[in-house]
């Protein structure tokens, strides 16, 4: 039986953000309730697991190629048009029950228009709702689109946890096959109900697949490997569920006739940074177009909103506004 590099990065990382759970409860002794978010030591721990997960070695290329966003870019503005954020059910053939995603629909959506799709997707921690807990989609893209800067788009944030109990809760590690069984929920069930709901344009040129740490690894997995379904395709701070390079990219002629965009991104403090370091190195080797974008953060929802800030002013653009003069793959790469 063939074992990947990534199943035994995960089977690690598994192992290590398990114990260190069990180990805090275990030594924690019982206090009064507080205030503090559920879940809340949990992610800490992960935290710092992530932080012993592997020693960060920085090269050249790992630098920002963006600037920091401006201040108040995730915050709702009163002066410009809103759209809508709804809970939407749906009926998971691959789970056997129905499921819950969030879905932003643009200022004016018209079902006479037909709009691209971006699936935005969440962490091995969250759930469906993550996203709109730390980056506010909604008012960034209402923002985006009212100067221009975005195209207006469809965003779906399904739950990545593809089974009966989906919710982020007890040991989260333990979910982690149902991260990879989500690829089937994604394209034979979300993506189908998502089109029947909606006025989406159903080219592959039109569909996005984006999402943070395990969302991240799901889809360098799923957009790579469903070419004939995503043009473009953004992780950011991949975890250690993504499959090794030459797996996701076999064919690099395709790869490169496929691909609008392959936009990648990790903070220059995450743990996991060698994850998406190492897609990089093979992409430049191959002269696949991409962006790699390393700022100062961690493995935290400050990398993640910027990146979704800026990968959503390129996604679904001829000419993509937020594009960086510095990209790879190109003939002046050296």
């Amino acid at each position: 039986m063939r074992i990947t590099t990534s199943f035994l990065l995960l089977a690690l990382f598994t192992v290590l953000t398990t114990s260190a759970s069990v180990s805090a409860q275990e030594a924690t002794p019982e206090k009064e309730p507080s205030a503090e978010p559920k879940g809340a030591e949990q992610d800490r721990e992960i935290q710092r697991r992530i932080r012993s997960f592997g020693r960060i070695e920085l090269g050249p290329d790992d630098v920002a190629v963006y600037e920091a966003p401006p201040e108040g870019f995730k915050s709702e503005r009163a002066d410009i048009p809103h759209g809508k954020l709804e809970t939407i059910t749906y009926d998971s053939k691959t789970v056997g029950t129905e499921r819950k995603m969030l879905v932003y629909t643009p200022p004016g959506y018209d079902s006479d228009k037909k709009y691209p799709v971006l699936y935005l997707l969440h962490g091995i921690g969250g759930d469906e709702t993550e996203w709109n807990r730390f980056a506010n989609p909604q008012h960034m893209l209402d923002g985006l689109i009212a100067d221009g800067k975005a195209v207006p788009m469809i965003v779906v944030m399904p739950n990545g946890r593809a089974q009966k109990n989906d919710r982020a809760e007890g040991n989260v590690m333990a979910s982690a096959p149902a991260f990879a069984v989500f690829e089937r929920d994604l394209l034979d069930d979300v993506i189908p109900a998502i089109e029947k709901k909606y006025s989406v344009d159903s080219d592959r040129t039109k569909r996005a697949i984006a999402g943070l740490s395990m969302g991240g690894g799901q889809s360098f997995n799923f957009g790579l490997q469903n070419l004939d379904t995503f043009a473009w395709v953004a992780p950011f701070s991949a975890a250690p569920n993504t499959k090794a390079p030459e797996e996701l990219i076999p064919d690099v002629a395709n790869a490169k006739d496929k691909l609008k965009l392959l936009w990648i991104s990790c903070g220059n403090q995450d743990g996991l940074i060698s994850i998406s370091q190492r897609m990089h190195r093979f992409l430049k080797e191959n002269h696949i177009p991409h962006v790699w974008h390393v700022d100062g953060h961690g493995h935290d929802a400050a990398h993640w909103s910027s990146s979704l800030y800026w990968f959503a002013q390129s996604v679904f653009q001829n000419e993509p506004y937020a594009l960086p003069t510095k990209s790879y793959g190109q003939k002046s790469d050296s």
